[in-house]
This record gives structure tokens, C-alpha cells and sequence, in this order.
């Protein structure tokens, strides 16, 4: 009766009452003493304490994740696995949105040379305007056409590729990261067999960028992410088709609840003023943006605001909407709406209204 006495007592230190068992039961230290236990939870904490782990210390969150490199092409954000092993009431959860880009929380930190998402993979079949740029211009006389200018259909595609990498862990010990990104976007007269479906304009936009995390509350939003980094954006192609400007960036993330916002004023490197293909650019494509994205069952949504901070006839802006949400897989549906200046390089002192209807391959978040 010893051993079926002990059994009971142990069960009884966990708070589950049991029956008393037969006397060839196990003894206490063996695993076997705990399957009489109903209780989940409790028959879990009997098997710790019959292996000696009641005295382990608190084990760190998110065991699988952490050891885990997401797919360029796969949804960023980690989700608890059911082979991860807590070994106290606390519960691993999700890494923020924020943090599931940026590796800004020590658990969340994946190493360097890791390929991930950017800003939003999408292919978009259709991208019509009513108000197609016929004959770009800019206050440089050599960066405009003249003439008739191209014949270009009103409908097009656009497609996008933006990726980044960490190159660089803890510049300043544990803080600071530096990430190094690439985005390229392409309009595409597809449709247009007149002109030899011609690619009417494509975005090269490489970048580098110093990380913070941060922690501190604003109105309810937790302030979690500083940045400062250097950008360069361009056509690649040569007068009067010319674009480009040079840029350093501020980058301030807030998050709550689904919720991110990112603010991004910007200070553009001048140029002289003869080799400028775009003396004016700032007062269109403006001195700052404001990127909200939410994400509600599923889906996905982001609002892009972008102005000149200006006023006048200097004050030019726009606004860009998008929507990404569930298909097949990892297939989601994409739409865009944009209104305002600057829909690309080409455009950037041009105003219209784009739709653009197509997949996402990989969202903001």
C-alpha cells in the first residue's frame, strides 16, 4: 500500500483528486503515476514534477520560431506551434506586425543575411487610368517632351518585387540593425500591339536603413520602431525620360490591436540645379508619407498619404489605398486605387487616378 499511497499524495499536491489505485501502481517519481490525472493542465504539471522540471527557469518564448527562417514568398508573421513547450501559465503569442518585419523584440531576431518581404509582391494584370501621361514634362527643359509624344493605352500592367536583408546585428551592441532593401516596380503596355508592348516605365528604389526597437506609449499606440536610412530612387533611362532623386529618410513606427502606422518625413539631397531631371520633385511627390495598414480576418488593408507640406500652388499630394484578402492558399487577391501626383517616377508632377486589380504574393505583413 505504499506505493498507492504515495501516488494518491502526489496527485493530491497537484489538487486532483483520484481514486487510490491497486498496489502495484508506479511510484511517485515514475511518469506512469501521473495518467490517472483528468485534468490537462494538472496531469502536465505532475509529469514536471515527476522529472524534475518545477525548478527549471521560465523557458523563452516562441522555442520553434526562433529557430525558424520564414520563405521569401511565405506570410512573415510567426504562429505558435503545438510542438513549442511552455513550462509555466505564460503564453507564447504572436509577434506583433511590426516586429514580424523589423526583428525588433530579442525572441523575434533571426540573424543576418536572411531574405524577407519589403513592401507588397503583386502582380496586377489590370491597371487602368483615364488620364494617361502622354508627354512628360519637367521644369528642365532637357527632361521633357516635345512633339506629339506616345500614343499609350489607358490600361496596362503593373507588377512589383520588393525584398530586404539584414547585413549587420546589433551595430551598437545589442541595438541597431542594418537592413539593406530593393524595390522595382513596372508599368507594362501589354496591351498595346501598336507600340511593340512596350514597358512604359519601371522604379529602381535600392535602400539602406538603421533600425531601432523601441518601447514607449503615445495615445494608446506603442511607439516600437526608429529607423534613419538612405534611398535612391530612378527610371533608368536617359534624357528627356530621365528620372531620379536622392533621399534620407526618418522612420517611426506606432502599433496597436492589428494596427501600424509608419510615419516617414524625408530630406532630398540637392542637386545642381542643371543636372536636376526634376528641380520641382518634392512639391509633387511631397516631403513626407503617412502608411497605415490594418488587418481584420484576414484581410488586409493600407493607406498610403503622401504631400508636399507646402501650401499654394505648391501644395500637391496623394493617396493610395490597397486591399489584399484571402484566395486559394497562399493566394490573395490584390486591388489598388491611387489619386494624386506621382504614381511613378515618370509621373511625378502628373495628377490622375489609377485602378489596378490583380494577386499579392506577399503582403505588408
Amino acid at each position: 500500500m505504499k506505493r498507492s499511497t504515495a501516488a494518491v499524495l502526489l496527485a493530491l499536491s497537484v489538487g486532483t483528486p483520484v481514486t487510490v489505485a491497486h498496489a502495484q501502481n508506479p511510484d511517485p517519481t515514475d511518469i506512469r503515476a501521473c495518467t490517472a490525472i483528468e485534468s490537462d493542465a494538472q496531469r502536465l504539471a505532475c509529469y514536471d514534477h515527476a522529472t524534475g522540471r518545477v525548478n527549471l527557469p521560465i523557458a523563452q518564448k516562441r522555442v520553434v520560431e526562433a529557430t525558424t527562417t520564414p520563405s521569401i514568398f511565405s506570410r512573415d508573421r510567426q504562429k505558435p506551434s503545438s510542438t513549442s513547450v511552455e513550462t509555466n501559465s505564460e503564453v507564447a503569442t504572436p509577434l506583433s506586425l511590426l516586429d514580424s518585419r523589423w526583428e525588433l523584440s530579442p525572441e523575434s531576431k533571426l540573424g543576418t543575411y536572411n531574405i524577407r518581404g519589403y513592401k507588397p509582391v503583386y502582380v496586377l494584370p489590370a491597371f487602368l487610368t483615364s488620364n494617361q501621361n502622354n508627354q512628360p514634362r519637367s521644369p528642365n527643359p532637357n527632361n521633357t517632351v516635345t512633339g506629339q509624344g506616345e500614343q499609350l493605352d489607358n490600361v496596362e500592367a503593373k507588377f512589383q518585387l520588393s525584398l530586404k536583408a539584414k547585413v549587420w546585428q546589433g551595430v551598437f551592441g545589442d541595438a541597431g540593425d542594418l537592413w539593406v532593401g530593393y524595390t522595382q516596380s513596372s508599368r507594362w503596355q501589354v496591351y498595346n500591339s501598336q507600340l511593340s508592348r512596350p514597358f512604359r516605365e519601371t522604379n529602381y528604389e535600392p535602400e539602406a536603413m538603421l533600425v531601432f526597437g523601441t518601447h514607449y506609449r503615445v495615445f494608446g499606440w506603442e511607439g516600437r520602431m526608429l529607423g534613419i536610412g538612405v534611398n535612391h530612387q530612378s527610371n533608368g533611362r536617359g534624357d528627356p525620360l530621365s528620372r531620379n532623386w536622392n533621399r534620407v529618410i526618418a522612420n517611426v513606427g506606432f502599433e496597436r490591436n492589428g494596427w501600424s502606422v509608419m510615419l516617414r518625413p524625408w530630406w532630398r539631397v540637392p542637386e545642381s540645379h542643371r543636372d536636376d531631371d526634376n528641380p520641382d520633385i518634392s512639391d509633387y511627390m511631397g516631403r513626407g508619407e503617412v502608411q497605415i495598414v490594418h488587418e481584420w480576418r484576414g484581410q488586409e488593408f493600407g493607406m498610403q498619404l503622401r504631400h508636399s507640406l507646402r501650401g499654394g500652388s505648391r501644395s500637391h499630394g496623394a493617396a493610395r489605398f490597397s486591399w489584399s484578402f484571402p484566395m486559394a492558399g497562399n493566394l490573395r487577391g490584390y486591388m489598388e486605387v491611387f489619386k494624386g501626383y506621382g504614381e511613378s517616377l515618370i509621373d511625378y508632377n502628373h495628377n490622375a487616378t489609377y485602378l489596378g486589380l490583380g494577386v499579392s504574393l506577399l503582403d505588408w505583413y
